[in-house]
């Protein structure tokens, strides 16, 4: 199993800009290819840049979210502040969170890889806690050696 740990977090808002995800939640190359096509449009039409100028911290924010039983998907950041562009302040609980370390090349590798590791593996196999649902997301954190850095925190409760 990938290494995993518990930390308490207080609730935090992310500053997002998101789009609906419309691939069924079992296609994952469709939803791959949605969210690829996604951070190249923010990416390349300067979303992006405008929200990390108003973060208050360096990390990235891939966030996942169920909203009115649509499978939605942001990039974000940790702000006070906000943007006519951003779609939506998305709460994240006070509580416990599993925390999924890793490294990949690119940025949408490393949230792919997080997220494949967090549900493919940590929670089907963790005894002691459980996703009830709430937001996750795959945080970048920085840069160093080349590589990208982060991790996925998914709020959980106790089994």
């Amino acid at each position: 199993m990938a290494d995993y740990t518990l930390e308490e977090k207080e609730g935090f808002t992310v500053l997002g800009i998101g789009t609906e995800l419309k691939s069924d939640y079992t296609d994952y190359a469709g939803i791959n290819k949605e969210k690829a096509d996604f951070w190249q449009a923010v990416k390349q039409d300067g979303r992006l840049d405008k929200l990390k100028a108003i973060s208050t911290n360096e990390y990235i924010f891939t966030v996942n979210e169920a909203v009115n039983n649509k499978m939605m998907h942001y990039a974000g950041v940790m702000t006070e502040e906000s943007l006519p562009e951003a779609s939506r302040l998305i709460q994240f609980p006070k509580g416990e969170y599993l925390i999924v370390k890793g490294e990949a090349e690119t940025a949408e590798m490393l949230s792919n890889m997080l997220t494949g590791m967090a549900f493919g593996q940590v929670l089907p196999e963790a005894t002691n806690v459980a996703y009830v649902g709430g937001p996750n997301a795959a945080v970048e954190m920085g840069q160093r050696n080349g590589l990208v850095f982060g991790e996925m925190w998914i709020p959980v409760v106790r089994k």
